[in-house]
């Protein structure tokens, strides 16, 4: 349940997927410059950083 709610945060709002996943550390805010630069660069990332873990 815990996976599907971070996957939906993921798609909608990829920082805060991120958030979830890793905390308040590099990630996330990488992943937030990149959402700044367009959605689809911050989703990849999110994306990646989530599969990884």
């Amino acid at each position: 349940m815990g996976d599907l709610i971070r996957i939906i945060l993921l798609v909608i709002i990829p920082p805060v997927g991120v958030l979830f996943t890793v905390g308040l550390g590099l990630q996330f805010f990488i992943n937030v410059i990149l959402t700044l630069f367009g959605y689809f660069p911050g989703l990849i990332h999110a994306v990646w950083v989530v599969t990884r873990r």
